[in-house]
């Protein structure tokens, strides 16, 4: 097997054992007495975590990638065992209730300290394997990974959650992280085996990358608030309890993830689309798959706009990855994925806040906000291809 498929299964396994928990967080949440608030700040302290240390992780990664892969599944395994004991020990009633929240908060902070090295260090690996031709097919193959683990992880979540009850899905992600490491160790060759040091000299604010790092930011701030809403939506909009909550939410992100393992994996890599192509169409689709959920009061209506958000977000997300990757040279290549991943981490921070923060006054308000964001972010579009070549 090539060593960008070799990637594929890597990242395939990373995502399946996150996404795996998609359907079960938020019922998980309100079992153990944990409003939606507290719920949204698990992904936010995750995700500043990711902020912080992504550029970091991304600049170690030029001596050698393989070793930061290890580091980055190894820590993410700890961080969800340690979630799972803390919230086993939580429903058994031997934590206070007032100390649980905080130890839950803790494992995550771990988890995205550690995880923040694994996808900034898949994105240069990419870089170091394919051409600049070939570069934006490598990107997609990487969301084609996340699509597909999308597809079967909350499927195999819900499925755990209704035979084994809300934890069993957390601890499986853990073990899920260890064989990945086992895996990675074993079979992953370096992609840069002599390593070197970047230049270090890329700023966030380079002309050559910011536009496109604001880009990302707002699509993941649009896409998040959405992840960390969508489970309290099917479950209050169709009355659902928690383990039926589970099994539509899977339901729906089994369609969500084909949707992006087919634009991903094959109409991407198939039709060669430039980046600005791809937000073009992505953008626009991701739209309406917002406006739909605002008017959405039904299964098919409510697992509609979730397909067709997804569909947008297949095709801009690879967009913004591969034009950022082809925007600088080749030593740089660590740098621009730690930047990158950075600023999709704001988005995963502030996103859970607004997200379930406009939930709580009204269902269909982070919905909006997506469609908002992203209507901003078309009508800037015209801009952003002046000041950079795509």
């Amino acid at each position: 097997m090539s060593p960008l498929g070799l990637l594929f299964l890597t990242l395939f396994n990373s995502v399946l054992g996150l996404s795996i928990l998609f359907p079960i967080l938020g019922p998980l949440a309100r079992e153990l007495g944990l409003s939606e608030v507290q719920a949204g700040l698990f992904s936010t302290g995750y995700a500043l975590m990711q902020f912080l240390l992504s550029p970091y992780w991304g600049r170690r990664s030029e001596r050698g990638r393989k070793p930061i892969l290890l580091l980055g599944i190894l820590g993410f395994a700890l961080s969800f065992f340690l979630f799972g004991l803390f919230a086993l020990l939580g429903q058994k009633g031997l934590i206070p209730q007032g100390l649980l929240f905080p130890l839950l908060l803790l494992t995550r902070l771990l988890g995205g300290a550690f995880s923040s090295a694994t996808l900034p260090t898949a994105q240069a690996y990419v870089a170091d394997i394919t051409g600049r031709e070939s570069r934006t097919g490598g990107m997609a193959l990487l969301g084609a990974a996340f699509g597909l683990a999308v597809i079967l992880g909350p499927a195999l979540g819900a499925g755990l959650a209704a035979a084994l009850g809300l934890l069993a899905p957390v601890f499986f992600s853990a073990g899920i992280a260890l064989l990945n490491a086992l895996f990675v160790y074993l079979v992953l060759p370096e992609s840069r085996p002599g390593g070197h040091q970047g230049v270090g000299g890329l700023s966030p604010l380079d002309p050559r990358v910011f536009p496109l790092l604001l880009l990302g930011f707002a699509l993941n701030v649009s896409g998040v608030a959405l992840e960390q809403t969508i489970a309290f939506y099917f479950q209050d909009r169709l009355g659902l309890s928690g383990v039926a909550t589970a099994k539509a939410v899977g339901t729906a992100l089994v369609l969500y993830g084909l949707v992006a393992v087919f634009i991903q994996g094959f109409l991407v890599r198939r039709l060669s689309w430039p980046p600005k192509t791809l937000l073009l169409a992505g953008i626009p689709l991701g739209i309406l798959g917002f406006l739909i959920l605002v008017q959405a009061k039904s299964p098919f209506a409510l697992t509609l706009g979730l397909a067709l958000q997804g569909a947008g977000a297949a095709l801009a997300g690879p967009g913004v990855t591969a034009a950022l990757s082809l925007a600088v040279g080749e030593g740089d290549q660590g740098l621009v994925a730690g930047l990158n991943s950075s600023a999709q981490a704001l988005g995963r921070m502030l996103g859970p806040i607004l997200g379930t923060g406009l939930y709580r006054l009204a269902p269909e308000a982070p919905y909006l906000l997506g469609a908002i964001l992203l209507a901003l972010a078309l009508l800037f579009l015209p801009a952003l291809f002046r000041r950079v070549r795509l």
